[in-house]
């Protein structure tokens, strides 16, 4: 199958003190050897791209002075002068950052406009540049460090070199501390394994890191390896597969050498962005220098459960309860079980049906006929274990008889769940339904075949219709901006297309749908899905969308509600035709019953931007627009 390709950026100055890397693809975050590298532009789609603007606070220590890079420390008798090189704001809603390489080490000269190391924002990934001579004296934020706060020192910096060490080893001493601390295993669960390499004893090399590929991906798999280790590597070369939250891509090399290592093997699941996946080298020679210095591994799930796994077995609960559940009770009583050999982990020591259960599969809820009382745990009865575990189905290790099977998500269905999700808890949803007479739209399908030969669907003009409707009422072609906490209206009106794949839902857009005939946006619509099926939708072809429409109508729904596709404020869920009896009035001005089609549609809306004059408006519109079809002509 041929998959769209998506290159890498490359490192370009910015019009300011810094030089940035786009987010939207990865950051090179380890290699000795930049000469000739990052030095093109990607294929990007220069709409998809706006504007971003980043203040320029090289250090936050309240000192009144312009473009200063941290705080400065003069000499006593003990200590020289050195200044503390804090982490900056390099964007506007920056609070932390990541350290993604260091250019400079400790006793290096600085001069004025050196990059000191590149720094991994909320945004992008930047190069902080100097504005000062001197030497780097003292890193405190190792390179790979992660989430280090706006404003916390990450080095040390002095005029001279003979001051370098004369440093005293508690200056930057706190932040040595927090570094440690946020590193000290136990305290969280690390999402990979790290890659140990020694890069004092490499060949020049460079480490390819997971790219991300959309703006909402934050992780990837491995699909497939088209180098394996050793092989010679030439610019425009495919170096892998890798699905990602919205289509499966392939990894383009921008550079020649050989690929000597591969950190991520084929079949990695949820590999973080930014993450190592490979190692190139330029000279042949080099590969094994690189395959016997490296270690590790990159595949995060395998340390992730086990550590989780052994975090469970080493977690104590009590194994008396308080109180009881109706259906744990019940559980009990079915199966003979001694209720006080199960840990209780309700709420102020209830014994809840999950305990049961995980009791019966475990082996170690033991059997009682006494009836149950909430008293001090007795040691289990092992004799009646097996006709416990035998009245569920169970095996004698406890693991239930083909009861179920668990059926692997695909990356895109994941990060789908996620955003529903998001979506439900932080948008406000306003519904608004109304049934539409579609006979008027039908006439009109049927004249445009018999007496032009264009076949189009009911969708495809369901889409005219609805666009044509948000052109009239702007109010509704509108999004929330959280940060400025008003409406934001949208130049143009670009529809979202609701497509079922089988690695799930992607929703193609038709731009500028209000401006584009009937045949056109069916003819659009047929090639779009035909690639959203296929997984070729380019980025540019799936992201901006300003409005969406889910028409389940070739099922037998009548109606239902759909929900919105952030940062969209509405989408329009559309049911299938019926014939229905109303009363309609004849030429003579009596009423009398008639047979009409009839289609339910349901707004779903961002109650923030659609109040109830908008959303009236709206459906006035799109009436108007159904009853009248050769206004679309317009």
């Amino acid at each position: 199958m041929a998959l769209s390709r998506l290159r890498h950026p490359l490192i370009f100055r910015a019009p300011s003190l810094l030089r940035l890397l786009p987010t939207a693809h990865s950051s090179f975050r380890a290699f000795n050897h930049v000469s000739g590298a990052l030095n093109q532009i990607p294929d990007v789609d220069a709409t998809s791209l706006r504007p971003v603007h980043f203040r320029l606070l090289s250090g936050v220590h309240g000192i009144p002075s312009k473009l200063q890079n941290g705080v400065r420390h003069f000499s006593s008798a003990e200590t020289p002068s050195y200044m503390e090189v804090g982490m900056p704001a390099l964007s506007p809603t920056m609070t932390q950052g990541n350290i993604a390489k260091w250019r400079k080490k400790e006793g290096d000269k600085i001069e004025v406009g050196d990059i000191l190391c590149e720094i991994e924002t909320d945004k992008a990934t930047l190069e902080f540049e100097s504005l000062e001579e001197g030497y780097l004296a003292k890193i405190l934020a190792p390179e790979g460090t992660k989430d280090v706060p706006v404003g916390q020192t990450i080095a040390i910096t002095v005029e001279e070199a003979d001051d370098i060490q004369k440093v005293p080893a508690t200056v930057g001493g706190a932040s040595e501390v927090k570094n440690q601390a946020t590193d000290a295993p136990g305290d969280s669960v690390p999402e990979a394994s790290p890659v140990n390499i020694s890069s004092s004893e490499l060949p020049p090399h460079l480490v390819l890191d997971m790219p991300a590929l959309s703006p909402t991906m934050n992780q990837g798999n491995i699909a497939k390896w088209r180098k394996k280790e050793g092989d010679k590597i030439e610019v425009g070369d495919i170096l892998c597969e890798i699905e990602t939250d919205k289509a499966t891509l392939e990894y383009e090399s921008l550079e020649e050498g050989f690929l000597a290592k591969i950190l991520a093997p084929e079949g990695s699941k949820d590999v973080a962005v930014g993450q190592p996946i490979a190692i190139t080298v330029e000279d042949e020679n080099d590969i094994e220098a690189v395959r016997t210095s490296s270690s590790g591994s990159n595949v995060v799930k395998e340390e992730k459960s086990a550590h989780h796994d052994a975090t469970a077995e080493v977690r104590t609960q009590p194994t008396g309860f308080n109180r009881i559940s109706p259906a744990a009770k019940v559980l009990i009583t079915e199966h003979g079980l001694d209720a006080s050999s199960i840990p209780a982990s309700g709420p102020r020591g209830t014994l809840l049906k999950g305990d049961v259960l995980a009791a019966l599969k475990s082996g170690k809820g033991s059997t009682n006929n006494s009836p149950i009382k909430m008293t001090t745990p007795s040691p289990p009865q092992v004799n009646q274990k097996a006709s416990a575990t035998e009245s569920l189905g169970l095996k004698a290790g406890g693991q239930q008889k083909d009861a179920y099977e668990d059926l692997p998500n695909s990356q895109i269905r994941k990060v789908i769940a996620a955003r529903l999700l998001e979506s439900k808890q932080s948008t406000p949803h306003l519904y608004l339904s109304a049934d539409v007479i579609l006979d008027s739209l039908l006439s009109f399908r049927k004249e445009l075949k018999e007496k032009y030969d264009v076949k189009v669907s009911v969708n495809d003009i369901v889409i005219k219709v609805i666009a044509t409707a948000l052109r009239n009422v702007p109010e509704a072609n509108a999004y929330w901006d959280d940060g400025k906490g008003e409406v934001v209206l949208c130049d143009s009106v670009d529809i979202s297309v609701a497509v079922a794949t089988e690695k799930g839902l992607m929703t193609p857009i038709i731009r500028n749908a209000d401006q584009k005939s009937i045949s056109s946006i069916s003819a659009e619509i047929k090639e779009l899905a035909g690639k959203a099926r296929a997984g070729k939708l380019k980025p540019n072809e799936y992201q901006g969308g300003t409005f969406s429409i889910s028409n389940l109508g070739m099922f037998p729904v009548d109606r239902f509600c759909a929900i919105i596709n952030p940062p969209q404020a509405g989408i329009i869920a559309v049911g299938r035709g019926n014939k229905v009896v109303e009363p309609v009035v004849g030429a003579d001005g009596i009423e009398i019953p008639a047979v009409v089609n009839k289609m339910s549609l349901t707004l779903s809306a961002d109650h923030r931007v659609f109040d109830g004059k908008v959303g009236g408006a709206f459906f006035s519109a799109l009436t108007s627009n159904f009853n009248d079809i050769n206004r679309l002509l317009m």
